[in-house]
């Protein structure tokens, strides 16, 4: 299978355009990668889909592997170090055949090292196609965090042994790579991407230290550790992130990269001062999870129609709203990477830049010397722009000049803080922009909130409550004629909970199984251009939405809750003022 192939593969079937296909080509080219790492990077489509066109082409099933699944014993017949290297892993044995899942079944080196490793154990070789995420998942029963957390210490408790002179060396980084606490960060570093972890935390305690890891949204611990390991903990971190080792009195602020499991990771890096020594808070920033493609958000089709139609105008403003948390930040990156081509200047300004985009022109606000988004926004448009994304609108300076940009002939994104999509229109009256300006500056405004998904092996269906069918029955009322047609749903309604296994390969017996996104999008409109000219009231705004067939963040919770997806109590806290 050769790069063209599967990019004119991926072409015919929609998947990517022309000119996109050509571009990852001539990309492939001077990168010398392989060209599903080039696809993945870019964030054009998901990794399922790719190895289910690599399995067309090659003639090779493709298919989705349980980790929890594979034998111990079958784990052992290939090496970690083997494994990682020709990206293949062992799936199953028999007593006259291996089974394998391979990443790339063409690559020469890798055919040959299983045909050696085949004829060692006597058996014929069986192969599966597999992606980059089974092939990780995998990597991950080789040795547990714990396992190796735990042989660090043993290693410190051996030095401790040897005296003082020792643990100066340990504190100092000792014998290089290899000295203890080096490894536990490492290990604590590569565990966090390795489990979809959005935070590290590293707390010290009055009596332990403790290490957390964020995970859909909710703090796990993870480790604890001695006491006395606190400060060289903190200290290495501070070296990764080329903070002051000997300021402790003040939080410092800092970032570092590595390379993981073939892809960039950045860490940024934020120390508290406590009285039981610095906590240490990293963000891990993972473009694999960060970093989603637009038609992978869980728009549905009716919000993505809505939201392909605006960003096809050749100016206007996009804006998206909700709480902290609530996925801002993923959905401004996808929408600059569905943007990002060739023909057109895109400048981002950021605070911070969490992930870097080839293509696009992102620098970070240094507010400290007079660096802010709003002396940041008058420099870009010097820059001659066709899109421009201002990571937030906090100030009535930056807001008038994100509405003259957006009325200047650029797309301008940007993020603001109200409880539903239709408050952004009040809230930008509020900074002072001229009710007058808004018909002509606003395109589309976008509001969004994150809600745990259900873990589809546990989830168990059952009869809503009476009080819940009202609300379900009520809410698909008022729902968009076309959408209402494409659904199936009837009373009574079903609703979903999670049924915790604690055998679950999938949650591991949480119930929940990452996140989801619900969302909103209201127009701007000629009707709702008239109603901001003359004057209007919350509940005016409720009509023009209700005219205009907007799906609200409740209703189309409640179309993922019917469908499984998520959890119908969280949808209704999550939504509490449901509007429509």
């Amino acid at each position: 299978m050769t790069d063209q192939e599967l990019i004119q593969a991926a072409v015919k079937k929609g998947l990517l355009t022309q000119s996109i296909g050509s571009r990852l080509l001539e990309e492939v080219g001077f990168s010398q990668k392989p060209v599903e790492e080039v696809v993945y990077a870019a964030h054009l489509i998901n990794e399922e889909t790719v190895a289910q066109l690599k399995s067309e082409l090659l003639g090779i099933p493709y298919k989705k592997i349980d980790p929890f699944s594979i034998k111990d014993e079958v784990l052992k017949i290939i090496s970690k170090e083997t494994s990682q290297n020709y990206k293949f892993i062992p799936l199953e044995r028999t007593k006259d055949m291996l089974v394998v899942g391979m990443l790339r079944p063409d690559d020469v080196r890798a055919q040959d090292t299983l045909r050696f490793i085949a004829k060692q154990n006597k058996v014929s070789l069986g192969v599966y196609l597999v992606t980059p995420s089974d092939l990780a998942a995998v990597w991950r029963r080789y040795v547990p965090y714990h396992s190796e957390v735990e042989a660090a210490l043993k290693e410190i408790g051996s030095r401790e042994a040897e005296g003082p002179q020792a643990m100066v060396k340990l504190e100092e980084g000792g014998r290089g790579e290899e000295a203890p606490i080096i490894k536990i960060i490492a290990l604590t570093l590569k565990n966090a991407v390795e489990m979809g972890a959005s935070d590290i935390h590293i707390e010290p305690q009055r009596t332990k230290v403790r290490i957390r890891f964020r995970i859909d949204g909710k703090l796990q611990e993870m480790s604890l550790l001695p006491l006395s390991l606190a400060q060289p903990l903190v200290s290495r971190v501070k070296v990764l992130a080329r903070l002051k080792l000997d300021e402790s009195r003040i939080p410092q602020d800092g970032r570092f990269r590595t390379i993981l499991l073939g892809r960039d990771i950045d860490y940024r890096v934020s120390t508290f001062p406590t009285p039981s020594g610095e906590k240490v808070a990293i963000r891990v920033l993972d473009p694999s999870i960060g970093l989603k493609g637009l038609n992978t958000l869980g728009l549905g089709d009716y919000n993505y129609h809505k939201l392909e139609q605006a960003l096809s105008q050749p100016f206007g403003m996009v804006l998206i709203t909700g709480p902290t948390g609530s996925g801002k930040t993923t959905t401004l990156y996808a929408i600059m990477q569905k943007l990002n081509s060739p023909e057109v200047n895109i400048l981002s300004l950021e605070d911070p830049v969490e992930y870097f985009i080839d293509g696009i022109n992102q620098s970070q606000v240094k507010p400290e010397i007079g660096y802010d988004f709003a002396s940041g926004l008058r420099q870009i448009l010097r820059q001659d722009p066709d899109i421009v994304m201002v990571g937030e609108i906090r100030d009535s300076e930056t807001a008038s000049l994100a509405v003259n940009a957006a009325l200047t002939g650029h797309i301008l994104l940007s993020t603001l803080h109200t409880n539903n999509s239709l408050g952004v229109i009040p809230r930008l009256i509020d900074l002072g922009v001229p009710p007058f300006l808004l018909p002509s500056a606003l395109s589309l405004i976008f509001a969004q909130r994150l809600v745990l998904r259900l873990c589809p092996h546990c989830k168990k269906e059952e009869e809503a409550s009476p009080l819940v069918q009202k609300i379900i029955e009520e809410s698909l009322k008022t729902l968009p004629s076309s959408l209402k047609a494409s659904i199936s749903f009837k009373p009574p309604y079903k609703i979903y909970h999670p049924q915790p296994d604690s055998n679950c390969k999938i949650c591991q017996g949480k119930g929940t199984a990452g996140r989801v996104a619900l969302f909103e999008i209201f127009q701007m409109t000629r009707e709702l251009g008239d109603l901001i000219g003359k004057g209007f009231t919350e509940g005016q705004l409720w009509d023009e939405a209700r005219r205009q067939e907007m799906v609200t963040l409740r209703q189309d919770g409640i179309l993922k809750a019917l469908s499984g997806d998520v959890l119908m109590e969280e949808v209704l806290r999550e939504t509490a003022s449901g509007g429509i």
